[in-house]
């Protein structure tokens, strides 16, 4: 495929607070299902400003801002975009439906709606087995190449969350067990997602990928995504709403190897601190400063990893 733009890839280190949560946020932190109301809506942006500013506060603790992002969505998230770019943060933003097993967009017209925000980033969030369902598959890559070759055109940079769900089979080969499936099964079917999408016509500069615990797996997942001439690509680690813990073993993992550029950790900082707020256990002001906490932590444990 013809390459639109000068370069492809992302050069820097990025450090993401991912709250593009909407279908599972309404639905399990407020129990509104179907479309939320107009007043209703208002109450979850209200969240979603608490949360950008727990990110604020963090990096005004010194962390160094041209790395800090957030990747907010639009339905709930409008006045975060425009605080965010307003204070030269790197803004991402969703154009997938939330909450689907198969992608599609958001909005029809999303070319419209990436025109009208102007984020740095566009994400998708996509589950994609490569030892699934092929036509599922087919028609998904169908959609997510006509992106990528909008945002060549647009020269916006391309963020691709790639979830690889097992299969049934694949799950019972493992016992049942998904830790196992985690471990043993899924960073092979991570790289053969990666060239499938590639070899489809999907260009991501960034590929936002589920935590590995073997260093050897992750360099297998970042040569995949920077073969073919693809030297800048870089990968990031998601949270996947694990414990702290967890995620700071992930992050320990990925930190040093090569194409591994930053992470985007977002429900195992915000979470807990927005359920206490909704339940009157603390104030606005304790919520953001416990999200700022544990996010500046695990900025800390990464810039201390890669130093």
């Amino acid at each position: 495929m013809a390459d639109l733009r000068k370069e492809r890839g992302y050069k820097k280190q990025l450090l993401v607070l991912p709250f593009d949560h909407r279908a599972s946020f309404q639905e399990k932190m407020f129990g509104i299902k179907g479309t939320p109301t107009a007043e209703q809506t208002k109450e979850i942006s209200s969240y979603k400003e608490i949360i950008y500013e727990g990110f604020e506060k963090a990096v005004k603790s010194g962390l160094p801002r041209e790395m800090m992002g957030v990747l907010v969505d639009e339905q709930f998230g409008e006045n975060v975009i425009k605080r965010a770019k307003a204070s030269g943060f790197t803004v991402c933003v969703c154009v997938e439906k939330s909450g689907q097993d198969e992608f599609d967009f958001e909005y029809s017209n999303y070319q419209e709606h990436i025109e009208k925000f102007q984020p740095d980033i566009v994400k998708v969030l996509v589950r994609y087995n490569p030892e699934g369902d092929r036509h599922l598959n087919e028609r998904q890559a169908t959609k997510l190449a006509e992106l990528s070759r909008f945002l060549d055109k647009a020269n916006k940079k391309y963020m691709f969350e790639l979830l690889v769900p097992a299969t049934p089979e694949q799950l019972t080969r493992c016992g049942g067990d998904k830790a196992a499936y985690d471990l043993n099964v899924r960073p092979r079917l991570m790289v053969k997602a990666i060239q499938e999408l590639q070899n489809l016509g999907v260009e991501a500069d960034i590929w936002k990928l589920e935590g590995l615990d073997k260093r050897e797996d992750f360099e297998k997942v970042c040569v995949a995504a920077r073969a073919g001439g693809r030297s800048h690509v870089g990968c990031i680690v998601l949270g996947r709403g694990e414990n702290e813990a967890k995620v700071r073993e992930w992050l320990k993992v990925g930190a040093n190897v090569e194409g591994v550029i930053g992470f985007a950790v977002g429900r195992t900082v915000f979470w807990e601190p927005l359920k206490l707020y909704r339940e009157k256990k603390c104030t606005r002001e304790e919520a953001s400063q416990r999200m700022a906490t544990t996010y500046g932590n695990l900025c800390k444990l990464w810039l201390e990893e890669r130093a």
